[in-house]
């Protein structure tokens, strides 16, 4: 059995449950995780969910995240220059993480879309097998539809996910949908992770929407529309520090702090979500066969094309408002695609398993053959020493 190594871009709460999920697959496969490396200033903020779910040791670093500043946007400029002036900082992090390589000796390092971790396989030049994981790596696909404009953010992202897979073996993109592989640029197309939690579920249909938003400023807009349409009930999760577990906004609108396990109850019984466009959401949502509408975080252009690629795949509509009443218009002539997408990610664990055994197989290989080779140049050496 292996040993891998898992690095986790810690912003959010998508690739901490694609690292559950995955976790799950390694371990019941007999497989050992003998580490995990969440990028995020300090331990405390990683979610309970997470650390409940996740048996191996749990480390933290420093790793750039998105800006926001005041406002509801992405500010993608001051993100980049508040991460050059952190430069150090972020060096350091690339030496923890090769110290806790080192210390593990693992057979395959899993990235989880962290920065740090691809400028570690960069300059370190590990001789351990890098395998990237991440929905955004689907972007640099050669038969992947993008966004026709933007250009220059649509550059930017794309040069972020370059710099986070630098010197990986292969990089597994998770999809809404089956794509051929990219064979050129090593891109393996996979079904998404999803947790157990989301696959044990059983559906219905209560007269409430569910909202979820990735920066609690978004909540605004979801307070004005609703100031207009209290009739209408709503449960939106957030991340609001400056709140309870609840908070009983106005009539029929509650806001809950991120929970997982409350979530998806929640998710199992609305009727739609409505949510700013991350991919771990949709495809739970997906999967359930909720109706969803897709509001991008303003200049977030991952988000944006996520939300383009979720229509496409029949998960529901996009819009640039938290616009519930196009919504609810919408609902009813929705046409449910979870057979098909539970079709997709049924084949999940077949997929990642045969990918990662695979690698970690050949690392093996590849070590043994100059282990042999180091004996042999060893024993001509002593030979030759004697005659």
């Amino acid at each position: 059995m292996s040993k891998y190594l898992f690095v986790v871009q810690g912003e959010g709460r998508g690739h901490l449950t694609q690292a559950i999920s995955l976790f799950e697959i390694l371990t019941a496969a007999g497989h050992e995780v003998v580490s995990v490396m969440v990028g995020m200033e300090d331990k405390h903020h990683i979610p309970a969910f997470f650390k409940e779910k996740i048996t191996a040791p749990i480390n933290t670093f420093p790793a750039p995240s998105l800006v926001y500043g005041q406002t509801k946007a992405v500010k993608v400029w001051d993100t980049i220059k508040t991460h050059l002036l952190q430069l150090r900082k972020y060096r350091k992090s690339i030496q923890f993480l090769a110290d806790e390589v080192e210390m593990h000796r693992p057979d395959v390092i899993v990235n989880f879309y962290d920065i740090i971790c691809g400028l570690y396989a960069q300059f370190h030049r590990p001789n351990i097998p890098v395998v990237c994981v991440g929905h955004q790596y689907l972007l640099l696909h050669n038969q992947f539809v993008s966004l026709p404009d933007k250009k220059i953010d649509r550059f930017l992202l794309n040069l972020n996910t370059h710099l986070t897979s630098l010197n990986s073996t292969k990089k597994l993109a998770l999809s809404f949908v089956e794509m051929p592989e990219d064979k050129a640029k090593h891109i393996v197309v996979t079904p998404p992770l999803l947790r157990r939690e989301v696959k044990a579920l059983t559906p219905t249909v209560k007269p409430y929407f569910l909202a979820y938003i990735t920066h609690h400023k978004l909540g605004e807009d979801i307070i004005n529309w609703h100031s207009e349409h209290r009739d209408v009930e709503v449960h939106c999760f957030w991340n609001n520090p400056d709140f309870g577990n609840e908070w009983h906004c106005q009539e029929n609108l509650t806001f809950h702090q991120v929970n997982a396990e409350k979530f998806l109850n929640m998710m199992q019984n609305c009727s739609g979500l409505v949510c700013t466009a991350g991919f771990e959401s949709v495809c739970e949502a997906m999967y359930l066969g909720k109706p969803i509408m897709m509001v991008p975080v303003p200049n977030h252009i991952e988000q944006q094309i996520n939300a383009l690629d979720g229509e496409r795949a029949g998960a529901g509509i996009a819009d640039t408002t938290f616009n519930f009443s196009r919504f609810i218009e919408y609902v009813p002539t929705h046409q449910s695609i979870s057979d098909v997408f539970q079709a997709w990610q049924g084949q999940t664990a077949q997929v990642f398993l045969k990918n990662l055994e695979e690698v970690a197989q050949k690392k093996v290989e590849i070590y043994t053959f100059r282990r042999t080779s180091q004996i042999g140049r060893y024993f001509r050496r002593s030979l030759g020493s004697t005659l």
